[in-house]
């Protein structure tokens, strides 16, 4: 079985930063794309960022040049730095991964998620 384990999250000021890591863990023959959701209260979740197993990034518009994703190959995780925050950055974030469990078998996994909240 494949688990997705998030950390990092908390409180913080607006303007301050938070670094946001994701481990995988389990039944891994290879982890595709790697990404960074959130939900926010009464809203849909979307994409924050993402990264690929080449390393090319994706950034939604509103957090280009404020957030950061990298991933650790060797040690399977995936990080998000993020700096400037902002009110409505708060949300719970969700580590997401397409992991292969052998060539043939692939699946999409989630996280449980991590609370971020930035103050005003």
């Amino acid at each position: 079985q494949v688990q997705l384990v998030e950390s990092g999250g908390g409180l913080v000021q607006a303007g301050g930063s938070l670094r946001l890591s994701c481990a995988a863990s389990g039944r891994i023959f290879k982890i595709n794309v790697m990404g960074w959701y959130r939900q926010a209260p009464g809203k849909q979740r979307e994409l924050v960022a993402s990264i690929t197993s080449g390393g090319s990034t994706n950034y939604a518009d509103s957090v280009k040049g404020r957030f950061t994703i990298d991933r650790d190959y060797g040690k399977k995780t995936v990080s998000l730095q993020m700096n400037s925050l902002k009110p409505e950055d708060t949300a719970v974030y969700y580590c997401n991964a397409d992991i292969l469990s052998s060539l043939v078998l692939s699946n999409n996994y989630w996280g449980q998620g991590t609370q971020v909240t930035v103050s005003s």
